[in-house]
């Protein structure tokens, strides 16, 4: 009966390791042969971490990629304890070009997942004051939201915890006026104030971007798990703006152009979180209008602030 259990759970344990192992062996290029060491210990090894086998005099240790089970025999029989081995606790620690080359390529980067944030605008001498001939672009702080989805990743590993991350995202943003006021794109194109004509629940201009960062990430291990803080640039490419005015009497109104808004941006990104959990931060160096055509002639730059859950594992 023993023997049959210990035959299940080594089963159990190569099952939940195999995917793992198989992976790393294939990374490595090439698999290893086996060794065996005849010894007061008896040792078998098949590739890097892939099986290894270790038999003492009371003890068997048993491991496959990251899984182990260790049996220890004692007067009252058998004891087993599992265990989860850490990326650097290897048995082999013969450090090859090959090895170090897996590391890296182990690293995974926080950018993929989704995001919700506030967003505003500062002005040219970075206030969030606007001057009085444009309290009109005022925002309801508490009610001007985004939302991201990043659906696509690309980890480059400089070394196990060090990487650049990059990918894309959808970045969509709803500017939701403070005033019973809207926006339109007036004479040569410069924005101006939309008087609705009738009081207003809510108006709003949204935009839908699309976003590509480039940032290099620091991982700090803490336990069995990581910080992370990344910064760099980020550029992104309009796809889609309109305006929206819903009156009290339910009402709405929606219009879609280009309202004067720059077509490419770029600007500075950076987050700090605890495994899957980020605070991030977004400022565009590039005004939310073209250059001479924001409100009065005004140049408004956005930022937005807000938490991100990601998908990396």
């Amino acid at each position: 009966m023993q023997k049959i259990g210990i035959t299940i759970l080594l089963a159990a344990i190569i099952m939940q390791g195999f995917s793992q192992a198989s992976s790393a062996e294939s990374q490595d290029g090439k698999k290893q042969g086996t060794a065996v060491n005849a010894d007061e210990n008896t040792k078998v090894s098949i590739g890097k971490n892939l099986l290894s086998i270790e038999e003492g005099d009371s003890s068997l240790n048993i491991r496959v990629g990251n899984r182990g089970l260790n049996i220890l025999e004692s007067l009252e029989g058998p004891k087993f304890n599992f265990k989860k081995y850490s990326e650097n606790d290897e048995w082999n620690q013969d450090d090859t070009e090959n090895d170090r080359a897996r590391r890296r390529n182990r690293f995974k980067g926080h950018w993929s997942g989704v995001e919700f944030g506030f967003n505003n605008f500062l002005t040219s001498d970075r206030s969030l004051v606007l001057p009085a001939d444009i309290e009109y672009m005022t925002l309801h702080s508490g009610k001007s939201s985004n939302f991201n989805i990043n659906f696509s990743q690309l980890s480059l590993g400089l070394t196990r915890h060090i990487g650049f991350v990059t990918g894309l995202g959808l970045n969509m943003n709803n500017y939701k006026f403070d005033g019973n006021n809207n926006i339109l794109k007036g004479t040569n194109g410069i924005i101006e104030e939309l008087n609705p004509g009738a009081p207003l629940k809510k108006s709003k201009l949204a935009t839908v971007y699309l976003n590509l960062p480039f940032m290099l990430e620091i991982q700090i291990p803490a336990d069995n798990n990581h910080m992370n803080i990344a910064a760099g640039p980020i550029v992104a490419v309009k796809i889609g703006s309109h305006t929206k005015m819903v009156y009290q009497d339910g009402q709405k109104v929606k219009a879609n152009g280009d309202f004067s808004l720059n077509m490419l941006r770029y600007g500075a990104t950076a987050r700090i979180g605890y495994e899957n959990f980020q605070l991030y931060g977004t400022y565009y160096m590039t005004p939310l209008f073209r250059t001479g055509k924001g409100p009065e002639g005004n140049d408004l730059y956005p930022f937005e602030i807000g938490i991100a859950f990601t998908f990396n594992d």
